[in-house]
């Protein structure tokens, strides 16, 4: 069986949120596993990790251009 070749992830090329998403992947230390094996390779209980991380950054970002 052929191993996949791990994926260089450019995020300059890849949409905001998306962005995100990899970032706190990163940050939570799953980014390693999210390249060898995608993203349906996390838990339920990672995934939300990431969800609730990202609202709570979103909202961070909108008060601060109500400001």
């Amino acid at each position: 069986m052929a191993k996949k070749k791990e994926e260089k992830i450019d995020l300059n090329c890849i949409p905001e949120e998306e962005k995100m998403k990899y970032e706190i992947a990163e940050e939570l230390g799953l980014l390693e596993r999210v390249r060898e094996s995608g993203w349906k390779s996390l838990s339920a209980k990672e995934t939300g990790r990431i969800g609730g991380l990202m609202t709570k950054r979103r909202r961070e970002q909108e008060k601060a251009k109500e400001k």
